[in-house]
């Protein structure tokens, strides 16, 4: 119940939606409660006494009578049929409009909480979850309970107001007969409930295995081009099949109850059916009930198991909205590992004077990082080099607060980077990554991610300190052409110099180049690496490369090995030295 409440509350803000959509329910509800108490009085007066007159009682409460001719009844009846309809129609409509249309407001609502949540959440959960079950939650988790919220919002209102007045209706006319009808509704709830908790505990392993299916779908799609050199389609294809067979054995159990509920129901209320019958036939007989009552009570008794069966239905819908709300609960409720100290000090652009200070760091029981010192003078450039898997990556993403240090400290201008404001320490570094990460945009968006507010002008300047403007203005928009998914339209160079015009177009005074240039060949290593110059010039730089030849002149080499720094210093001094870092540049330059 603490997962529906919570569900459901997304939806109170959107209370005159409700509003509107309980004054539909109440008119669909009085609606089917008058043709109920009419039709009896109307088929027996028509088809079974010729009288010029049909009188029909108010009640003791309206007191009086009125009275028609039974020939205009012919007359009548259709046209007040036709009317009666139209308004239940009508009534319907905004019922259901509105408090769907409510739903769907707090779905959104749901959505845009989850997708927030991730976007705070710190580098290491996304480490260890797939891209693919993230995007279930959003996606298929979330429709579920949008599912769930449109049939539970329509049920709570338009049914429950419409048993509620055919209950009243029977209780009036004949309440011996009410307690047989109603005394089988307490036993429909005992195997509602059973089925509810199957169909709750399958929802939530079948949303898993959607899950998989999501993560086989972003990981083939990504690497399509890989899959296709390697020929590897038929193995794709036979791992996706399993993946959805797996889901459909869920499917086919959720199917299976779900199927199984409607059955019993029917079961359950034929007794109650058969008992009215029994005992409302043989008060016909007597003359205890008049026959236009018990007409009225069949009909009413007929139209009450409808929302009866369907609140109970409702509650399977119900337990697989439940199931899918705890998964997206699960996320909204996840607290980010890296978020601002309650006193955050606010970050003016500084000079740019970085030190790491005995900094260690674990990923779980694997230590990468050990009592790391390391210090940079502003402007200056140092080199990270050494083995993969040394650390190298690891140091640059503490210097941005992707982790934090577990001990130790990184002081910006000597202020420990954990007291500051995370924005704030965002706006004083910029990052080139060997994963050159471009987005389904223009060109001039892609740029401006550096810096959202900019103008074409800057944008401009920008592209060309890095080597871009002249094959930007090949393409057939230009800064305004689309590049595609993932700038599948560029070579290798013009995207790393599209990152790189976005780092000089944020201006910062800290950058961090992580293998830019590994990827590319010659010429464009070339190009690209003039950008680089460009965007190097009065910035503190930390340089993570494998190939040695970019970092000759670097100020400080600092070498990694198994998460220590063995050896620092000048590009000469390290090959005077004869340790680690010449055996690595002998193993390039040998021939």
């Amino acid at each position: 119940m603490g997962t529906l409440r919570r569900i459901l509350g997304y939806t109170f803000p959107y209370w005159k939606l409700i509003a509107v959509s309980l004054v539909g329910a109440v008119g669909v509800a009085a609606s089917d409660s008058a043709i109920a108490f009419f039709i009896g009085k109307v088929l027996k007066r028509v088809f079974t006494e010729h009288s010029s007159e049909i009188t029909f009682s108010t009640g003791p409460i309206l007191g009086g009578v009125i009275s028609v001719s039974s020939l205009s009844i012919y007359h009548l009846l259709p046209i007040a049929l036709i009317a009666l309809f139209i308004f239940r129609g009508v009534c319907r409509f905004i019922q259901q409009f509105c408090i769907t249309f409510a739903g769907q407001l707090g779905v959104q609502g749901i959505r845009n909480d989850i997708y927030q949540r991730n976007m705070r959440l710190s580098l290491r959960f996304f480490n260890n979850h797939p891209t693919g079950v993230l995007m279930a939650r959003v996606l298929n988790d979330v429709n579920m309970m949008q599912n769930g919220m449109s049939e539970v919002m329509m049920c709570l209102f338009r049914d429950t107001l419409t048993a509620a007045g055919l209950v009243g209706l029977i209780i009036y006319l004949d309440w011996q007969l009410a307690l047989i009808t109603l005394i089988v509704v307490p036993l429909m709830l005992f195997p509602t409930r059973i089925i509810g908790r199957h169909i709750k505990r399958l929802a939530k392993l079948g949303l898993e295995r959607v899950s998989d299916i999501s993560c086989i779908l972003q990981e083939t799609f990504s690497g399509i081009k890989v899959i296709k050199a390697f020929g590897l389609e038929n193995r794709e294809i036979d791992r996706f099949k399993t993946a959805n067979l797996r889901f459909l054995g869920f499917a086919r159990k959720t199917l299976k109850y779900e199927a199984l509920h409607t059955p019993i129901m029917e079961v359950i209320t034929s007794f109650g059916i058969a008992g009215v019958i029994w005992f409302g036939g043989s008060h016909v007989l007597s003359g205890r009930v008049e026959a236009d009552a018990f007409i009225s009570f069949v009909f009413a008794m007929g139209m009450l198991y409808t929302p009866i069966k369907k609140l109970l239905n409702v509650y399977s819908i119900v337990q697989r909205s439940v199931g899918a709300g705890e998964r997206v609960f699960q996320i909204i409720d996840e607290k980010p590992e890296i978020t601002d100290a309650p006193d955050a000090l606010s970050l003016d652009r500084v000079r740019g004077e970085v030190e790491f200070r005995e900094v260690s760091f674990s990923y779980k029981d694997e230590q990468v990082l050990r009592n790391v010192s390391l210090s940079a003078r502003k402007g200056e450039v140092v080199a990270l080099v050494g083995p993969s898997g040394a650390g190298k990556t690891t140091m640059v993403s503490l210097l941005s607060r992707f982790y934090d240090v577990q001990s130790g400290a990184i002081l910006i201008d000597g202020i420990d980077i954990r007291t500051v404001k995370l924005e704030d320490l965002m706006r004083q570094i910029a990052l080139v990554d060997q994963e050159t990460i471009l987005f389904n945009e223009t060109i001039a968006n892609n740029i401006r991610y550096g810096k959202t507010d900019a103008s074409d002008e800057e944008v401009e300047r920008a592209a060309r300190a890095a080597y871009a403007h002249d094959f930007i203005m090949e393409m057939p928009e230009g800064y305004r052409t689309n590049i595609g998914d993932r700038g599948v339209r560029l070579s290798g160079g013009q995207k790393q110099r599209l990152c790189i015009a976005r780092a000089i177009l944020k201006n910062a005074p800290i950058l961090i180049l992580d293998e830019a240039t590994s990827a590319l060949d010659t010429e464009s290593e070339q190009m690209v690496q003039q950008a680089i110059n460009n965007l190097m010039s009065n910035r503190t730089t930390f340089v993570i490369a494998h190939r040695l030849s970019t970092i000759l002149h670097a100020d400080t080499i600092a070498v990694f090995e198994k998460g220590e720094i063995v050896e620092r210093g000048s590009h000469h001094h390290l090959l005077e030295t004869g340790g680690l870092y010449k055996k690595l540049y002998e193993m390039q330059f040998q021939s």
